[in-house]
């Protein structure tokens, strides 16, 4: 049975950080994180103090990244980025293609190392100086056979 809260680590702009639990599917109101932490208290942390909230499969493995970048291209569908954070730190990732899915306070983006402890990284727009697209990566695609010349058509087009 899934859980109806993820573990989170949240690092703020000051370097600090704070463990926790978030709703996956409304975590950010008004501009703040609902923060559910590990003492059992709710807390709402400012859009504008978070530097990234990292989804994480344990608490106890650190949530800072080994890969900050791709080794080469992803393998993965969708769109590879580099985002550089306001203290000048890079790190690079793979958002979804379909830009719907984007949330107006941030991004979210896969690490490139996706069998590290963070799963996903939450980056609220004002931790970033700039998102640039490196590529699309789209699904790859099959090479049509050639037509039959000796197939008579059925259908006139």
């Amino acid at each position: 049975m899934p859980s109806t809260h993820k573990k989170v680590i949240v690092r703020k702009m000051d370097r600090d950080s704070v463990s926790g639990y978030v709703s996956p599917a409304d975590f950010v109101r008004e501009g703040k994180l609902e923060l559910l932490n590990t003492s059992g208290t709710v807390i709402a942390i400012d859009l504008r103090e978070i530097k990234g909230v990292y989804f994480v499969r344990e608490f106890g493995d650190s949530e800072s990244l080994m890969r900050k970048t791709f080794t080469s291209r992803p393998r993965s569908e969708g769109l590879w980025v580099r985002l550089r954070f306001k203290d000048s730190e890079i790190l690079e990732g793979l958002m979804p293609a379909d830009l719907a899915q984007t949330m107006p306070e941030g991004f979210l983006v896969s690490p490139p190392d996706q069998r590290s402890n963070t799963q996903r990284i939450f980056v609220p727009r004002s931790a970033l100086e700039s998102l640039t697209v490196l590529a699309v990566i789209g699904a790859s695609r099959r090479k049509r056979r050639p037509q039959d010349q000796r197939q008579v058509p059925m259908f006139e087009e």
